[in-house]
């Protein structure tokens, strides 16, 4: 047969950590139709990798592009990476089932202003993101925060029981309509006085319907181990699989925890379907919380709604020009936006060296001057860390943001390099690739991404998006199973 695409001389990562391997690749429609020597083969459109390597297109499987991929399609920050599917909806915040009027709670401003909470059901956002079609698949989680945002008035409580059974109405709603699971941020302040009996109600309907858990835990500082126990825990409850948010040992009194928070995941693995997902840097980012304020690290002001002048600048250069303690410039810069130095690269790498992890860029898409994650994390992970720092093969850093992602989150016939699997795709060269992004410059994209296509379509090519959008919304139409053994995935697909 004649090919619509055929990629000769490729070094083939096909994302289940496999060795890589010389090899063609022919595509015909939206899916991989053969690979191996396809010397006789022809296609309308031949492209020769000479040599270099051709994987997976990645998977964020940690972003909060919830309204950015209806508002700005092209989504330039992922597609230049190589990425070519969204989880969004994590950390406890969606954009649906949500609709809201007035202030948009804290942390749900990371997504956007209160115009951009427009979708009462998860169905109307699949909608729009089905019309806009943006560059990137799209596969959503519903956010625990979002979710109380609709049911109550003060978060600074427990839900009442009639409260819980709003959100579970909602919850289930949108689990029927193909959200992948829930997620939760106990860790912020309109979600942390949520109770574990709060959490395990919903976490059993996540259960009950076939979805996934993921959590950025209660407390990732001197209460980590505990609010590991305390997710765990939930997820048995529920029966469900647990992904945790950006482990990490956060403040530098809790630096060299990482090989006792892996023992923890470790230990939870044999009895319960248990990872983790992490970025490759030591600093965070997110709303300025003052629960996080010390003097301890930097801590760098990205966005201030009240002082703008003071965007990109540290926070005690600015309490020092006004002669205030390190709180009260806070108190004075809410709400805003902060870069948060307080992790160890040992413990970092640890944690995403371990085979229980996936890479998540965290990337925060509407901050003025976002943490350079947004741009650079998946290329630093195959460049800095494989590559440069032998920290794990390259077979394995490509697994961790393609097979195991995909096989994660249930999404069928992605991840993976296989005649059959959607034709996602990634080629780079590794001999340049390099994450251009930093915090003094963080929107650039990475060098030696050559060509990136998505569901057949060739959405990036030699350096420039091509203005062809083929992303897709990936709806849950089965049970996300145990990872821990072979088990099949079923998504609907809808272009």
């Amino acid at each position: 047969m004649r090919y619509d695409l055929l990629i000769r001389n490729a070094w083939i990562v096909d994302g289940t950590g496999a060795a890589p391997f010389r090899a063609d690749l022919a595509v015909h429609g939206d899916r991989i139709a053969a690979v191996g020597d396809l010397a006789s083969a022809h296609a309308d459109e031949v492209i020769d990798a000479d040599g270099r390597y051709l994987t997976p297109g990645f998977i964020d499987v940690h972003t909060h592009d919830d309204t950015n991929v209806i508002r700005t399609p092209e989504m330039l920050p992922k597609l230049s990476q190589g990425v070519t599917t969204v989880v969004v909806g994590n950390c406890g915040i969606s954009a649906s089932p949500v609709t809201l009027a007035g202030e948009v709670p804290d942390p749900m401003n990371l997504l956007g202003q209160a115009e951009d909470f427009r979708y009462p059901s998860f169905a109307a956002y699949a909608e729009a993101v089905e019309t806009t079609t943006p560059s990137v698949n799209v596969a959503a989680l519903v956010g625990h925060t979002s979710l109380r945002s609709q049911v109550m008035d003060d978060f600074a409580r427990p839900a009442s029981d009639a409260e819980i059974t709003g959100m579970e109405r909602l919850l289930r709603q949108a689990l029927g309509e193909g959200a992948l699971g829930l997620s939760s941020g106990l860790a912020y302040r309109n979600a942390f006085h949520a109770p574990t009996a709060e959490m395990e109600a919903l976490v059993a309907a996540v259960g009950r319907a076939g979805g996934v858990y993921t959590t950025h835990l209660r407390d990732e500082f001197a209460g980590l181990f505990e609010a590991m126990d305390e997710a765990f825990a939930t997820a048995r409850h529920g029966r469900v699989p647990l992904v945790i948010s950006h482990l990490k040992c956060a403040g530098a009194g809790n630096w060299g925890g990482a090989p006792r928070a892996l023992e923890k995941l470790e230990v939870a693995a044999r009895h319960q379907c248990a990872h983790c997902d992490c970025y490759p840097y030591t600093a965070g980012s997110s709303t300025l919380d003052l629960g996080q304020v010390t003097d301890e690290i930097e801590i760098v002001i990205t966005w201030s709604e009240p002082h703008p002048e003071q965007a990109r600048r540290p926070l005690a250069d600015i309490a020092a020009d006004w002669g205030v303690s390190l709180l009260d410039a806070a108190q004075r810069l809410q709400p805003a936006g902060a870069v948060y130095h307080n992790m160890s690269e040992d413990d970092m790498r640890r944690v995403l060296a371990h085979p229980l992890s996936m890479v998540g860029s965290d990337g925060l898409p509407n901050d003025p001057h976002p943490h350079p994650r947004l741009w650079g994390a998946f290329p630093r992970v195959l460049a800095r860390y494989s590559r440069d720092l032998g920290l794990m093969s390259l077979a394995e850093a490509v697994r961790k943001m393609t097979g195991l992602s995909a096989a994660n989150f249930g999404l069928d016939d992605r991840g993976v390099i296989r005649p059959g699997a959607y034709a996602d795709l990634t080629l780079f060269d590794l001999t340049i690739l390099e994450d251009v992004a930093d915090y003094d410059t963080p929107i650039a994209p990475a060098r030696g991404i050559e060509m990136v296509m998505v569901n057949g379509v060739i959405g990036y090519h030699q350096g420039a998006a091509t203005g062809e959008r083929a992303g897709r919304m990936l709806r849950r139409t089965n049970r996300i199973t145990d990872t821990r053994s072979p088990h099949t995935h079923s998504m609907e697909e809808s272009s």
